[in-house]
């Protein structure tokens, strides 16, 4: 089975799209990765199979320690969602998660995104830093709003997720041509 490879510099991180035989281990992964919230093992099977193109894994020492789950919008074909990003507690501290989504943002499948998406809670400090920080990188425009409310979608039972948007500088210049 064939799998796209990109091996970071120092050839210690293999970023490659995922492949069915790897579902259980993205599902370990993300259960040993509090606190986010966890799908079922079928759930990230279909992830790896279904969505390999726009979904990354994360490879040191033969072991899976970072995942991206992502996919483009339908209603919006110019935007990559991300929908969830886990790093091992022994991969973290090295810039990973930024690592992987210029990997995923960096593959053919994703040449006509001019943004990416994400949903996060405001308690998630991690998840704003990692996503403010790619937009840094990238010298891109981050916004964010209310989307997901906690009492309209959620039933009072799930903190509100706030629609994150990171507009790339390329899309800015061509909408204002």
């Amino acid at each position: 089975m064939q799998t796209l490879q990109q091996t970071d510099s120092d050839g210690t991180v293999t970023f490659r799209k995922p492949v069915r035989e790897d579902g259980a281990a993205i599902w370990e992964l993300i259960r040993s990765c509090k606190p986010l919230d966890e799908n079922s093992m079928y759930a990230n099977l279909l992830q790896a199979d279904h969505f390999r193109d726009t979904c990354v894994v994360a490879e040191m020492d033969g072991d899976i320690v970072g995942w991206i789950s992502a996919y483009i919008t339908p209603q919006d074909p110019d935007s990559m969602f991300v929908w969830q990003v886990a790093v091992s507690s022994d991969a973290r501290g090295i810039g990973l998660g930024t690592r992987m989504l210029s990997a995923l943002m960096a593959r053919e499948e994703a040449e006509d995104c001019k943004r990416m998406k994400t949903t996060i809670t405001l308690d998630n400090e991690a998840s704003w830093g990692l996503f403010q920080s790619f937009a840094d990188k990238n010298n891109a425009i981050l916004s964010s709003e209310a989307h997901f409310t906690r009492d309209t979608h959620f039933n009072g039972e799930h903190a509100t997720e706030h629609m994150v948007t990171i507009t790339f500088r390329e899309a800015i210049i061509e909408s204002a041509a």
